[in-house]
């Protein structure tokens, strides 16, 4: 008895398959091959419903019905009625469109072109010297600050110095990350750029400031500009934060987003090795990029030790004990964690994408350095989404080996194959997160999600997403703003 009832099942399930699809091409071939056919015109009493006035309990009723037909709820979301001219279609919505669907751009495109009173620079009043500080994306976002300030003091700007002294000790010169030529000569128009200072200035004295932190126009047009009058060269100390978000000229706004999106290309090593880890991940199909932020340095300077060991947690301890310019010492992890101030673990990260919906075959591109603890805290991800990969596994040791300790050059190619993912995940709303997301808005407003990491404190109970899909806003907390 149970044998034949599988088989009238199975039978139901072919026999209405079959008429779906008959249904779907005959209405396609009626209004492809007989466009001019007409049918008569019924009252809307009459008339099929569509999906966006079909009664909801109708189309749970209908998908309900559809789910014991067809057993797999992920590739049968929804059974649809949609009217082409008076045929009655049925078409079935897969979820999988709605993972992978960009979000609308609410009429939202890129601003960058300059008012027409914006005027080529004049003769500079001297030179600005700039030192970076941070991690790669931190360095980015003071880098395009700098040449609005450049822009605001009147200076000539010597290429930036990139940051040698931080926890990640990259030796990297500017030219070694970035297109030194191209960032010339695309601000041209806007800043005079230079990439050293002229032989009869190489030992003149500088003027070493750190600029005020979240500073405007007044600031460096008053304090900063009247220094030329005893100085030829200025140094600003830091890069990081020296510039205000908000209440600046259109202007500068836009210089700082043709800097950050157009000036700031990276050295074409990089950029050909980028492609081809996009390339090599695109060959699987669609993919999520993850940033997946549990690396030694963000876990030691917040005091995240969720899911560790307690020696792992004294490791870290001493770490950020040691390092001198980290201020907090004594963090507690469980207040850090209940205010989301931690990034999602690897576990944590793979219950929020099977949450989503995300199929297990689905490939994903770890965007991130050495994950802390290595394979024994990524074993639960790994169980989930079997295909997960990195730069190290996608490129050969000889194609990473010119970039193998240079930590800022290892994240500008993670940078570029999260840019260019179908949607980048952040655990963390860190620097590279926000950049990320920012330059994903500005070429199309592409798929971000982003956690709740406070509500992850009681995950799986309480998880929520938010989607940073709206509109365009500038970025506070340590940026330099970004227009969008």
């Amino acid at each position: 008895m149970q044998k034949r009832r599988w088989r009238t099942l199975a039978l139901l399930r072919k026999v209405l398959t079959c008429a779906i699809c008959a249904i779907s091409l005959l209405a396609l071939f009626s209004i492809h091959v007989f466009p001019s056919s007409r049918v008569p015109n019924f009252s809307d009493s009459f008339k099929l419903p569509t999906i966006s006035n079909m009664n909801p309990s109708i189309k749970a009723g209908l998908k309900n019905s559809l789910r014991h037909i067809y057993p797999n709820p992920k590739l049968l979301s929804l059974l649809i009625l949609t009217r082409f001219d008076s045929w009655a279609v049925l078409t079935v919505i897969s979820d999988s469109d709605k993972l992978w669907k960009p979000p609308p751009n609410h009429d939202f495109v890129p601003c960058l072109e300059a008012s027409p009173n914006y005027t080529a620079p004049v003769e500079s009043q001297g030179y600005l010297l700039v030192h970076t500080n941070g991690g790669l994306n931190q360095m980015r976002a003071g880098i395009c600050d700098m040449v609005a300030v450049a822009r605001i003091i009147n200076a000539t700007l010597v290429i930036p110095e990139l940051d040698k002294e931080s926890f990640w000790q990259d030796t990297s010169n500017f030219s070694d990350v970035f297109d030194e030529d191209h960032f010339i000569n695309a601000l041209e128009n806007d800043v005079k750029v230079v990439k050293k200072l002229p032989k009869e200035l190489a030992f003149a004295p500088k003027s070493v400031r750190y600029f005020r932190s979240w500073s405007g126009m007044d600031y460096y047009q008053e304090q900063i500009a009247s220094m030329w009058v005893n100085n030829e060269i200025i140094r600003a100390a830091k890069s990081d934060s020296r510039l205000a978000n908000n209440n600046l000229p259109p202007d500068i706004q836009k210089l700082r987003c043709r800097a950050c999106y157009g000036a700031l290309r990276f050295a074409p090593r990089i950029e050909a090795i980028g492609k081809l880890l996009v390339n090599r991940m695109r060959a699987n199909g669609p993919y999520i990029a993850l940033h997946l932020r549990f690396e030694k340095d963000m876990l030691a300077f917040s005091g995240c030790t969720h899911d560790l060991s307690p020696a792992e947690a004294d490791e870290l301890r001493m770490i950020r004990e040691n390092t001198v310019y980290w201020k907090i010492k004594d963090i507690d992890s469980g207040e850090q964690r209940s205010k989301g101030y931690c990034p999602l673990t690897p576990k944590e990260a793979g219950i929020f994408l099977s949450a989503l919906g995300y199929p297990s075959n689905t490939p994903i591109y770890i965007a991130a350095g050495e994950i802390y603890g290595g394979d024994s805290h990524m074993a639960d991800l790994r169980s989930r989404y079997p295909l997960l990969m990195s730069k190290e596994t996608l490129a050969s040791a000889d194609e990473l080996e010119p970039f193998i300790d240079h930590s800022s050059q290892l994240a500008a190619l993670d940078y570029i194959v999260s840019v260019e993912s179908d949607v980048f995940i952040p655990s963390y709303s860190g620097n590279m997160a926000r950049a990320v997301e920012g330059h994903r808005r500005f070429l199309g407003h592409r798929k971000t999600i982003s956690p709740d990491r406070q509500d992850s404190f009681f995950f799986g109970a309480n998880a929520r997403v938010t989607e940073e899909e709206k509109r365009p806003r500038f970025w506070n907390k340590g940026h330099g703003e970004i227009p969008l």
